[in-house]
């Protein structure tokens, strides 16, 4: 992973020099931020391999950043949030986010945490060309080339985790998946017993899909969820 530029947006000088030196050690490039007002300007001028993003900045809030780089880029979020702030990690998760890391942290987890989320992206780009780029039932589009949902051509909005996690179970028709396992799957890392993260996105999903679509999702109680075409306009029993 040698040259490659991680980007810290942070405005605690103390953690940016610490970040700083651990990853300069295992060989990455850094460049940093401390304003959310200049956030977007700084990602497009250095044009890093991952960011690492703290919620609470001064000038525009880290939720905002994220969705900043959403619009022009699919790179990895590693979102810094306060402890126990259940509400920061579903609200950065649901913007895009790859994963998360609560202050105060232990700078070589976080290390970990990235390279681990770097190994993961490489892994998907170069699987990508493999992959089938959309998947359609019944007039529904999910592609995840173009992260995009349409429903009989009319564009649906949706958030990158929202048609990730809607394209990974259309992708494995009929088969039941755990909340712990879409977590793995989906978001790529263990999320330490908050499994609602799945429960409020596949929601999100059902409700932005219409009532005749969402039958796609269906719920197996005390397990998790599947996609299954033949429950198309039919109600959960």
């Amino acid at each position: 992973m040698e040259n490659y530029t991680v980007l810290v947006i942070d405005d605690d000088k103390n953690i940016l020099k610490i970040l700083e030196l651990y990853l300069k050690k295992e060989g990455f490039n850094v460049a940093t931020c401390e304003s959310g007002a200049l956030a977007k300007e700084k990602f497009l001028e250095v044009q890093p391999a991952l960011v690492v993003l703290d919620v609470m900045l001064p000038g525009k809030d880290g939720f905002h950043v994220l969705a900043d780089i959403r619009e022009v880029s699919d790179v990895p979020v590693i979102m810094l949030t306060a402890k126990g702030s259940t509400q920061d990690r579903v609200l950065g998760l649901d913007g895009g986010a790859d994963d998360y890391i609560a202050k105060p942290f232990d700078a070589k987890e976080l290390l970990a945490r990235i390279k681990a989320v770097l190994r993961r992206f490489a892994a998907t780009q170069e699987s990508g060309s493999d992959m089938k780029s959309a998947i359609s039932f019944h007039g529904l589009q999910v592609s995840i080339e173009h992260y995009s949902v349409t429903i009989n051509g009319t564009k649906i909005e949706m958030t990158p985790k929202e048609i990730e996690l809607l394209y990974y179970l259309a992708s494995h028709e009929r088969k039941v998946f755990t909340r712990e396992q879409l977590l793995e799957a989906v978001w790529g890392f263990e999320f330490y017993g908050d499994t609602r993260t799945v429960d409020v996105h596949v929601k999100r999903i059902r409700e932005k899909l219409g009532a005749e679509y969402a039958t796609l999702l269906g719920t197996i109680w005390g397990v998790g969820y599947k996609f299954d075409s033949q429950m198309f306009g039919k109600k959960e029993e």
